[in-house]
């Protein structure tokens, strides 16, 4: 392991810990081609996310996907920035037309299913949520909480 992939690898650590800084930090003086790795960018995106600056994120998440296109986590976040810019059926959209990989994570259920009870489509929106539940029972906790579903949390 070099010193580049020391500085990934602490960057995912930093992450982890919720210490977003800290995490800019380790990667900002990587070479173009270590931050462009999809790991690199993950990280990146996954910490200007969780300093809520969605923009910033939404840009990354699509450099994500075109780095790497059969990965779920680029689209899956890619979506995510777009809701939180105001913007659900393009998250829906992305989702949607996103690699088969997607297919396999209960998250890309869920958040499907979330989309769809924003946009007001209560049925598909409780077929989703129900994939998710069968695919990762702990999401159903989580949905009772999410602001997303309070039109539909009575019937979870």
């Amino acid at each position: 392991m070099n010193g580049y992939e020391r500085s990934i690898l602490a960057a995912q650590g930093y992450l982890e810990l919720g210490m977003f800084q800290a995490v800019w930090h380790e990667l900002q003086d990587l070479p173009g081609e270590y931050l462009a790795r999809p790991d690199a960018l993950e990280i990146l995106t996954l910490s200007l996310m969780g300093q809520l600056r969605w923009e910033d994120a939404l840009r990354v998440a699509q450099r994500l996907c075109q780095e790497a296109p059969q990965e779920p986590g680029g689209f899956i976040h890619e979506a995510y920035c777009l809701h939180e810019l105001g913007n659900t059926l393009g998250a829906l959209n992305v989702l949607l037309k996103g690699p088969p990989s997607l297919r396999t994570k209960a998250v890309y259920f869920y958040n499907i299913g979330c989309y769809h009870a924003r946009l007001g489509n209560r049925d598909e929106a409780l077929n989703m949520l129900e994939k998710s539940f069968e695919m990762d029972s702990s999401l159903k906790k989580t949905a009772k909480r999410d602001p997303d579903l309070v039109n539909i949390k009575d019937e979870l």
